[in-house]
């Protein structure tokens, strides 16, 4: 009998230390494209939320628990994500959504999320209405596509001066909301848009619709693709002999390493908008830069950036919350006002969009196989190459 009651005792207060070690952690799963062929970026941004987290916790963690993070595979497939977020939300009471990569997944989860009202951070996905539906618990952390090219255009406007374009994109919601964007501000400034027309991501030959573009001989081509996409273009471009002032593309694929390293000569000269790079002056944005570069090998893109500063944003939240319920969460997010290694955050209701947090965008140039930073001119790591030589004049 006595024995019967020690291991009795022994086993409740194995319980009860398993629920202490277990209320020691704060369990936090984020949904990724970690296959398929948006991959690329999330991996970056997976690695990212690592490293946040990695130095959150040995700060002492979010209110003394350490934070654990989990990830979860959509492969880039809203269908997959949504189901993902359900259970989440559902059955593991998370009570804050952060991740995802594309602007189809973000919407699903997005959706969910508020209704479910449980707060979603959004952190990289651009299209425009995913903070436009008056929703209360999604809040996004970069700037929406109307804005992504504000650097690019200003680098347009002052040193390029074109006359006509000629837009490309993939047939996402984000590429075709960064289009558009594109459409009107060039029809703003003065440029003709002489094409503006779409393709399906992954195609194998670009061929038929550059020679189109050829045809026109535009000022300048613009293109809002993913990076296999991108890279293919820019070595097609460079086969057909395509000559235009200026090549350019509204970040994603662009804004990344590897575009550099699949498009190899073709990629030079090219300019890209971007939300962020190595060399801003951001609080910690060079020590995050310098480590992840280290630890990986290449410097992160803006991708990466975002991940890293949504985690501190997420505990700084937490912190400041009442309780860890949702609603609470969602009004210590409203009242953000910090600054990360990817900018300034701030949860605003401004030009249509609620919950919006904006930063400034920025320009990058592929200079001597390297992405700089060109404008705006005060944020510049390397003077601009312009105008870019003819495929003719190139070695």
């Amino acid at each position: 009998m006595r024995k019967a009651i020690t291991s009795a005792l022994f086993t409740m207060l194995f319980a009860f230390g398993a629920m202490f070690a277990y209320a020691e952690d704060l369990n936090l799963t984020i949904p990724l494209p970690l296959t398929g062929t948006q991959a690329k970026f999330g991996d970056i941004q997976k690695r990212s939320y690592e490293m946040a987290a990695a130095e959150i916790n040995a700060k002492g963690g979010i209110k003394g628990k350490t934070l654990v993070l989990k990830f979860e595979d959509s492969g880039a497939k809203p269908e997959v994500a949504r189901g993902i977020v359900e259970k989440l939300i559902d059955v593991q009471k998370q009570p804050i959504i952060i991740g995802e990569y594309t602007s189809a997944c973000a919407k699903a989860v997005a959706a969910v999320s508020e209704e479910r009202k449980t707060p979603y951070m959004v952190v990289v996905s651009g299209a425009d209405d995913i903070t436009q539906q008056n929703y209360k618990y999604v809040f996004r952390l970069n700037s929406p596509n109307a804005n992504y090219a504000d650097g690019l255009l200003g680098f347009m406007k002052e040193a390029v001066k074109p006359k006509t374009i000629a837009i490309l994109h993939e047939s996402s919601d984000f590429g075709t909301s960064g289009a558009d964007e594109m459409a009107k501000h060039a029809e703003a400034l003065g440029i003709k848009v002489l094409l503006k027309e779409k393709y399906e991501k992954g195609a194998v030959d670009f061929k038929p619709i550059l020679t189109k573009v050829k045809s026109l001989r535009p000022d300048v081509v613009y293109m809002v693709s993913y990076v296999m996409d991108a890279a293919l273009l820019m070595r097609q471009i460079k086969e057909l002999r395509l000559d235009a002032n200026l090549f350019a593309g509204g970040a994603a694929g662009f804004a990344i390493p590897e575009f550099v390293d699949n498009a190899k000569d073709a990629s030079e000269y090219v300019v890209t908008s971007t939300l962020w790079s190595p060399q801003v002056k951001y609080k910690g944005s060079k020590e995050y830069a310098e480590k992840y570069k280290k630890m990986y090998g290449d410097y992160p893109s803006y991708h990466g950036a975002a991940a890293y500063g949504a985690l501190f944003v997420a505990k700084d939240a937490l912190e400041r919350a009442k309780t860890w319920t949702p609603n609470d969460i969602r009004d210590a997010l409203k009242a953000t006002k910090m600054q990360t290694a990817f900018g300034n955050v701030q949860f605003v209701d401004k030009n249509g969009y609620q919950n919006q947090n904006f930063i400034p965008t920025l320009a990058l140039q592929v200079i001597k196989g390297q992405h700089e930073t060109i404008w705006p001119k005060n944020m510049a790591s390397a003077k601009y190459l312009y105008p870019m030589p003819k495929w003719r004049q190139r070695k």
